[in-house]
């Protein structure tokens, strides 16, 4: 991780190496916390961030859920977020914002330990590398959505994605592929699943996968381009058989799969739907397609 300058700690910008919490932070040791990962990017109006407001509402959804009375609103927030990188001063990244329950209270009730708030960024290139990723399927099954709120980025939700990412790649694969309870597939351990099959894009239904933002962009872009999308439950064999396969998410943004469990996906990867939803998403971001002006936030405005 590159080191950036400051930090955005309750209200205000602090210096990296000082934006420090408290051994007995009660999330550190329940992980009832949430969090957002957000990207900026290089524009020729200066930096923009994708998709602000979205990810700040996804992340009071988060917080609403976990029971935090947040002492900000979303638009405190989303200026902080903006502020943060404008004064580190770079041009592209990734931005952390996140709620947890800080010092004061240890046991399960949170009630009683405060809502602390901090914004980091940081230079980030392409979170699963340039090129097409191998896939194994995990031996962790994804969490049951009646043990927890799926669609929210919670701390603690992770400690299940660090498994499958960890074993994974331990066996030589770059990303794994989670199933849900009733064994068709969720998403990767940070990441969102499509396949291409017969010229349609197939996404697996919400309920026990993150409500992904890179996702929800995916589905409006397909859309618009006169691309059939659809939600459905697939197996594994519609995986394995699929003419095209990728991944979605802030840190992966687009990223191909050229294989699933050692079997390869397609003629070649990226396929040539996955190809033209790259190139649109690089356009989009870098302020180069005025239909999704909206989508961007420009730091310097």
């Amino acid at each position: 991780m590159d080191k950036t300058k400051y930090i955005w700690m309750d209200g205000k910008l602090v210096e990296w190496d000082k934006a420090n919490v408290h051994v007995l932070t009660h999330t550190l040791h329940y992980g009832l916390g949430v969090f957002e990962g957000i990207r900026f990017y290089e524009t020729d109006k200066g930096p923009a961030v994708f998709r602000l407001k979205d990810h700040t509402k996804r992340l009071f959804h988060g917080a609403k859920k976990a029971f935090m009375n947040v002492p900000y609103t979303e638009e405190e927030i989303s200026n902080a977020v903006l502020e943060t990188v404008r004064a580190n001063k770079i041009k592209s990244g990734y931005i952390r914002p996140i709620l947890f329950y800080g010092y004061g209270k240890m046991g399960l009730d949170p009630h009683g330990a405060p809502v602390n708030a901090a914004i980091a960024v940081w230079s980030w290139g392409a979170y699963l590398g340039e090129g097409a990723v191998k896939v194994k399927t995990s031996s962790f099954m994804r969490i049951h959505p009646k043990t927890t709120y799926a669609e929210c980025k919670f701390c603690g939700h992770y400690v299940n994605s660090i498994f499958a990412s960890l074993e994974a790649k331990e066996k030589g694969y770059d990303e794994a592929l989670l199933l849900d309870y009733e064994g068709y597939c969720a998403e990767g351990p940070g990441e969102n699943l499509f396949i291409v099959k017969n010229g349609k894009l197939l996404t697996p239904a919400l309920g026990s996968i993150l409500t992904g933002i890179t996702r929800k962009s995916v589905i409006e872009i397909a859309n618009n381009e006169g691309m059939k999308v659809e939600e459905a439950k697939l197996k594994l064999n519609d995986v394995y058989n699929a003419d095209e396969a990728f991944f979605t998410g802030t840190a992966a943004e687009i990223t191909a799969i050229a294989s699933v469990d050692d079997k390869k996906i397609g003629k070649y990867a990226p396929g040539p739907a996955t190809k033209k939803l790259q190139d649109l998403f690089h356009e989009i971001t870098r302020g180069k397609n005025g239909k999704y002006k909206d989508w961007l936030a420009y730091v310097n405005e």
